[in-house]
């Protein structure tokens, strides 16, 4: 899975004022019925030279631009895949995406790309995070309630071992296996006692904590620990990253298959996203009425653009295509999309988040009021 952060989202935002091509496919992950993704993707590609013949381009030219795409499309590309891709294409920049999203089928040509179905990933219910502990592995993974993956991991011991870098010349160790509470091995130096032994787990989680600190930081995301009871206690001592939840998922993670490990995870990060939410709508319907709160796309855009919206909802799978002049503080809305047209919703989000605000990206009975925009002014 490649992971999405705001530091993409930072990067892809810089291609503006070229032609820049968004591409959104599921994916098939099971039987028959993954032959249909190259399919699927050729025709995304189709529509991506229609609409670049229609601002212009020459056809030749086109499919010379989305050479990259064409050479995509392999049996090693298509057996790397989870539910949803993603690809983005300007002449100085290509990205694609794996991510646990089964996004519609969408293409979009601007003049920038298009990122509104990613924003649930790093809005303010999207992605969380699962470290599972024991003393013989590390591994973390990162998921949404659509589903889980496993991140490899850097500059993060894998065991207390390593960690430690015990050495028979400089310490003996034995491992003792099996206990009443199910854990695979347990290390002990000669002679040591209760307090050593937590010394010795300290010492690892901290190194496992300076480890992910960088990582864990660009991500934002609740982190949820995974691991024999008497280790979530002593990792919680370690850690340092502010949002690390107080509940955790006990016993042994390896003997969970990664779908019992989502399923016990989500379970754990729902109610933490569901009040985060709760809370904003509740401050939203305090404020509904006043000067503080926006609820249609004349309004909250050049609020956005001003850096004045606090908090944004906005519908992952509705669009209000038109032209905001910022100048001029103008928007042009059209039906359907026309040529040079843009995702005004996508645009307001986009400004929002690289403005420091928060994004709720939902579904659109989620949004306050039932409106297709709503947003919490700073002033």
């Amino acid at each position: 899975m490649n992971l999405f952060t705001i530091d993409e989202l930072t990067t892809l935002t810089t291609a503006s004022n070229s032609t820049c091509i968004s591409i959104y496919s599921p994916i098939e992950r099971l039987g028959i019925e993954t032959q249909q993704n190259p399919i699927r993707l050729k025709n995304l590609v189709r529509q991506a030279i229609e609409k670049l013949l229609a601002l212009g381009m020459r056809e030749q030219d086109a499919k010379e631009l989305l050479q990259p795409i064409y050479e995509l499309d392999n049996d090693d590309f298509w057996q790397h895949q989870s539910d949803g891709l993603a690809i983005f294409l300007s002449a100085n920049q290509f990205h694609y995406y794996c991510l646990p999203i089964a996004f519609p089928e969408l293409t979009v040509v601007g003049d920038r790309f298009h990122l509104k179905p990613l924003l649930q990933l790093i809005s303010g219910d999207g992605m969380f995070s699962v470290l599972a502990l024991s003393q013989n592995q590390v591994r973390l993974f990162q998921g949404t309630h659509y589903h889980l993956d496993e991140v490899e991991l850097t500059n993060v011991p894998t065991n207390i071992a390593a960690a430690l870098q015990y050495d028979d010349s400089e310490k003996s160790l034995q491992v003792h296996t099996g206990s009443s509470k199910g854990n695979s091995g347990i290390f002990h130096g000669q002679g040591a006692g209760n307090e050593d032994r937590k010394h010795d787990l300290l010492s690892y989680f901290r190194q496992v904590n300076n480890g992910l600190e960088s990582f864990l930081k660009k991500q934002q995301t609740p982190l949820i620990l995974a691991g024999v009871d008497y280790l979530l206690p002593i990792y919680h001592e370690a850690n340092t990253y502010a949002h690390l939840l107080p509940d955790g998922i006990p016993g042994n993670p390896k003997t969970l298959t990664l779908e019992e490990l989502h399923t016990q995870a989500w379970q754990i990060a729902q109610p933490y996203f569901d009040l985060a939410k709760g809370a904003t709508i509740s401050h939203y319907e305090e404020l509904q009425g006043g000067d503080k709160t926006a609820n249609t796309i004349e309004k909250v855009l050049p609020a956005a653009y001003l850096q004045r919206v606090e908090t944004l909802f906005v519908p992952i799978n509705k669009n209000i295509w038109g032209v905001f002049d910022p100048v001029g503080n103008s928007i042009q809305i059209h039906p359907q999309q026309e040529t040079g047209d843009e995702d005004l919703l996508d645009l307001a989000a986009l400004h929002t988040l690289t403005n420091g605000g928060t994004v709720y990206a939902v579904e659109q009975g989620d949004v306050p009021e039932h409106q297709a925009i709503a947003a919490i002014l700073r002033y």
